[in-house]
């Protein structure tokens, strides 16, 4: 693998089977990320960027094919050594911020190095360095349900930085928050990227939050169909926000319909329902909001 690279992935595919059921979620995909780039992944839903994601964070593997991470062939490594990658080399920001709300935001940026056995006292150096790189050290003894999503995010994001790796995944950072908190995670992320130095991959659904990228690949049918500078992509229009929100919604509607259909069939627990439910609904209210914000009636 070329030293430049942060990534190399070659002729990667990836089949999930559901019973008899066989889904191609990549067909051959090929791409390269440069060491300290920002890279947004666009898409429609079911394209297969989550997945791409997945499998370059070891959470999931690949069905064939190549994929180098920071020197690592992941196609090699075993699951314990899989577990050390993922502690050491990749930091994962999710949607739903995956916060402890038992614990402060100081522990749950320190959670993370506990794991890996530093000492009290540095961990405590580092929860602070890294409270202050995503300005919120006034907030640090808050419990999540005490902050803002946007504040929430950035806790995640500085818990994702906790044990300093070198690559930043984030999946849909943004997408249950409104424009302008949306718009203060990115700029940390790009801040993350230029002062830090880290590599950020990034998925996303909104074009405005791509923008802060360097480069935006578009998945299409498990391939990447366009690579382009922001400059080439063409900037959003207020009508194709607004479609893209609308098409948000009536996604998440066929996903909530579908959790119906999964309870019944008893294939989810009434306490996995819940959950599920709830954080559909609370990503529909923001998007709502949303869509009343710009003066549309949905």
């Amino acid at each position: 693998m070329s030293s430049n690279y942060a990534v190399e992935v070659r002729n990667l595919i990836k089949v999930y089977k559901t019973g008899e059921l066989e889904v191609q979620a990549l067909r051959g995909l090929s791409v390269t990320v440069n060491n300290g780039e920002m890279v947004s992944l666009i898409g429609p839903s079911g394209s297969g960027k989550s997945t791409l994601l997945n499998i370059i964070g070891g959470l999931d593997r690949a069905t064939a094919g190549f994929v180098s991470v920071m020197g690592n062939d992941l196609t090699q490594l075993s699951p314990d050594e899989l577990v050390e990658f993922r502690r050491n080399i990749v930091g994962h920001v999710f949607q739903n911020m995956n916060l402890i709300p038992t614990l402060t935001a100081a522990e749950n940026i320190e959670l993370a190095m506990a794991a890996i056995g530093m000492k009290k006292q540095d961990r405590q150096k580092r929860v602070e360095e890294l409270i202050n790189v995503v300005g919120l050290k006034e907030r640090m003894g808050h419990k999540p349900g005490e902050l803002s999503g946007g504040e929430q995010q950035r806790i995640a994001l500085a818990a994702a930085l906790a044990n300093n790796p070198p690559l930043i995944l984030a999946d849909e950072p943004t997408g249950e928050l409104d424009t302008e908190n949306a718009m203060i995670v990115v700029n940390y992320l790009s801040k993350i990227n230029k002062e830090l130095g880290k590599t950020v991959i990034m998925v996303t659904h909104d074009p405005r939050v791509a923008r802060a990228s360097s480069r935006i690949l578009r998945i299409q049918d498990g391939v990447i169909s366009t690579d382009l500078a922001p400059t080439e992509e063409a900037a959003p229009t207020q009508t194709s926000y607004s479609d893209m929100i609308r098409t948000r919604i009536a996604v998440i509607e066929q996903q909530l319909l579908g959790l119906d259909g999964e309870f019944r069939r008893n294939i989810i627990s009434s306490d996995q329902f819940v959950e599920r439910q709830n954080a559909l609904k609370k990503t529909l209210d923001v998007l709502r909001d949303e869509l009343h914000r710009l003066g549309i009636v949905h």
